[in-house]
């Protein structure tokens, strides 16, 4: 049996970020260095738990990278933008949540995000299906 952990997206590119601290459409720099240091720490965790038990029973995969391909060339995956939300308000539709009173797209196969937080189900899809069949790299 394995268990698969992430690590931490790239935080600052979520639009939530982008339209609260990032300047012209760019990741927020704070988080994203928060998640630079977190992920390491995390993997190093998890080598040192993989250790004490023996064996590898927990698996690492770098969503920051894995996200990172997609949040850095949206139409290389069909979709047109990663930095504005399908479902919110404001900048990037970036600010509070989805309700009934928010802009929505009219289809969200072709966004990133679904809401100022959240991938879309076809961005986890692709996410899921990297970690399935990806190599190293993630």
């Amino acid at each position: 049996r394995r268990i698969l952990v992430t690590g931490s997206g790239p935080l600052g590119c979520v639009p939530s970020q982008l339209a609260a601290r990032g300047a012209n459409g760019q990741c927020a720099y704070e988080p994203q260095q928060a998640a630079a240091l977190f992920n390491p720490q995390l993997v190093q965790m998890i080598q040192g738990l993989n250790q004490d038990l023996g064996s590898d029973y927990f698996v690492a995969v770098n969503a920051m990278n894995m996200q990172h391909d997609f949040i850095s060339d949206p139409r290389a995956f069909g979709f047109i933008t990663s930095k504005v939300a399908c479902c919110g308000q404001g900048p990037y539709n970036g600010v509070g949540i989805c309700t009934p009173a928010s802009n929505l797209c009219s289809n969200r196969d072709i966004y990133v995000f679904w809401d100022p937080f959240h991938p879309t189900e076809r961005a986890n899809k692709i996410i899921v299906e990297t970690i399935y069949t990806g190599s190293d790299e993630y």
